[in-house]
């Protein structure tokens, strides 16, 4: 299937987006959420083979189909290695049916000015044409926003732009993430300047696309000329600490607007679970977040034909 085939899918295809990304810093507490604490592994090798099972476990998971996962999210360490004797975006595209997306970030600066911007990300350029070799479909890239700082905001999206137009220029869709964090006290006056320097930005890529991850607004709607924009494939809204109750019960609020959940997604899995109530709870888990999602996309032809 071709780009352009892959990416009328990914705009189009009913579904939300499974971020099965976490990386050095996250795992341990991502393993310590699955129920493996720290004192069960002893080197990175033992802590990233720990991750990849429970990784793996959950792809291959029956309720883990294209039937309500559009894509998923990886990290570079998943995506270098196999399941099945497939590599991982390959298996997940041609066995699971469902787009492949590579986090490329590589962490983030200290807070400045409210923010925390991304570290350099070096040897991006390989990275990305590998990714392509692999069958990777996008990129994902995060960044955070702590408070309503306007140069702190503006430095958070024009870095986020800059690095979408390499991502592009490689062939790949770059999923920009500017996150806003859910604890800040002035949250809905950072997300109206986000709002502000994302459709500046978004006026200025010509007949490029790329697509948003964007914690779900306080004000419900926020996003809605974002999702109608015509250089926008996509919306998508990470869960940002939220239950997985909460950040359904806000996401339907949203019309157009899908997941893109991790911890919300994986509440309550256990490593000790027999199968059958593993997959069991993840499907109910899957169930509800496609049912979230797609509870407002019958307002999403709606807000792109009106833009």
């Amino acid at each position: 299937m071709s780009y352009a085939d892959r990416l009328a899918r990914f705009e189009t295809g009913a579904g939300f987006i499974a971020a099965l990304d976490q990386s050095g810093g996250s795992t341990p507490g991502a393993l310590k959420r699955y129920g493996i604490p720290e004192s069960a592994y002893e080197t990175d090798d033992d802590m990233f083979d720990l991750i990849h099972e429970a990784r793996t476990r959950v792809i291959t998971s029956p309720s883990f189909t294209r039937t309500h996962i559009l894509a998923t999210i990886l990290f570079q360490g998943t995506v270098d290695r196999e399941i099945h004797g497939m590599g991982v975006a390959d298996y997940v595209w041609h066995v699971k049916g469902i787009l492949p997306i590579l986090k490329i970030d590589k962490g983030l600066e200290e807070e400045s000015d409210g923010v925390r911007l991304m570290k350099p990300i070096p040897g991006l350029e390989d990275t990305l044409a590998a990714a392509l070799d692999k069958g990777v479909f996008g990129t994902k890239e995060r960044s955070v926003i702590r408070e309503a700082n306007p140069a702190g905001i503006a430095r958070v999206v024009d870095q986020q732009f800059a690095l979408a137009e390499r991502v592009v220029a490689a062939g790949l869709l770059p999923i920009v993430e500017p996150e806003n964090d859910i604890h800040a006290p002035d949250k809905e006056a950072a997300e109206a300047l986000l709002h502000e320097q994302l459709l500046s930005h978004l006026d200025a890529l010509g007949d490029r696309k790329v697509a948003l991850k964007l914690t779900i607004p306080t004000v419900d709607g926020l996003w809605s000329d974002l999702i109608a924009h015509p250089n926008v494939a996509r919306v998508v809204a990470l869960s940002g600490g939220y239950t997985r109750a909460e950040a359904n019960e806000r996401l339907a609020r949203n019309p157009g607007l899908i997941a893109s959940f991790s911890r919300a997604l994986l509440e309550g899995l256990t490593v000790d679970q027999p199968d059958a109530e593993f997959d069991k709870l993840l499907g109910e888990s899957i169930v509800s977040i496609y049912a979230a999602s797609m509870a407002g996309t019958s307002g999403m032809t709606e807000l792109r034909g009106a833009a």
